[in-house]
């Protein structure tokens, strides 16, 4: 049976469709269908090996599922990969910077892969705190500094998909939460934010709905003040607690 995620009964702009994640025997994700729309944030949870990371990266195009279909605003991202291309932005967990370049030379090269002016370059250093690094390169940065350089280079097309694989990790207590207004702001304006995380405190903050992962497999799937009603006001905290620690909870098995 296949995991299910809807958020709206209305024509969504991101459809899985029972897509899953096989390498030999091994499932890495289970069956999963997903549906999502403009304005909704989704916080994929859980620990290593949950399945978060395989889950962006078949949306992302960078792994091609075992079975099931990916589409953007009806774009299949096998038969009509260009379009598809176009709406995403994407944040990769980690990523081996060009030693030489600076935060302004990396976001200008990718600003020009995606056709952007150089207004809008700058606009995204000045957002992520980098327009005063000047000619400091990018390997020389904090990890945390890194972060939201690649989060300001998945921001340069104004995308309606927003896929961010453990984007706040490395960041300090002020840069979350900034980064919680950064995708906010995006979804206000009509992108569809995915982002995963093993920190409850910026799924709590962020999102408006949470699924926990497991080994694949959506153990819960419930907005983030459904879960609160159910669990109280250490909600998020209580629920992973009954799923993973082995305790019996209200909703223990959502799908």
């Amino acid at each position: 049976m296949a995991n299910n995620v809807q958020l709206t009964e209305k024509q969504s702009g991101l459809e899985l469709d029972n897509i899953s994640k096989s390498i030999g025997q091994k499932q890495l994700v289970a069956p999963l269908t997903l549906s999502l729309s403009a304005g909704n944030i989704i916080a994929l949870c859980g620990g290593n090996g949950a399945g978060k990371s395989s889950i962006i990266r078949m949306i992302a195009g960078l792994s091609e599922p075992s079975t099931g279909t990916i589409a953007l605003h009806g774009k299949s991202i096998k038969e009509e990969p260009e379009s598809y291309y176009a709406a995403l932005g994407y944040m990769p967990d980690d990523y081996q910077f060009t030693g030489s370049f600076t935060a302004f030379e990396s976001l200008k090269f990718w600003g020009e892969l995606k056709q952007q002016p150089m207004s809008r370059v700058r606009e995204l250093l000045e957002l992520v705190g980098l327009s005063e690094t000047g000619r400091k390169k990018v390997h020389q940065f904090s990890k945390g500094m890194r972060q939201r350089l690649l989060l300001a280079q998945a921001l340069l097309s104004n995308p309606s998909l927003l896929l961010l694989d453990e984007p706040t990790n490395g960041l300090d207590p002020y840069w979350m939460k900034r980064f919680v207004s950064i995708i906010h702001e995006a979804a206000n304006q009509g992108a569809i934010v995915l982002f995963s995380t093993h920190q409850l405190q910026v799924a709590e903050a962020a999102a408006d709905h949470i699924v926990f992962l497991d080994q694949g497999e959506i153990k819960l799937s419930a907005s983030y003040a459904d879960i609160e009603q159910q669990y109280g006001e250490q909600g998020l905290q209580t629920a992973y607690e009954a799923i993973f620690w082995g305790e019996e909870g209200p909703m223990r098995r959502v799908r």
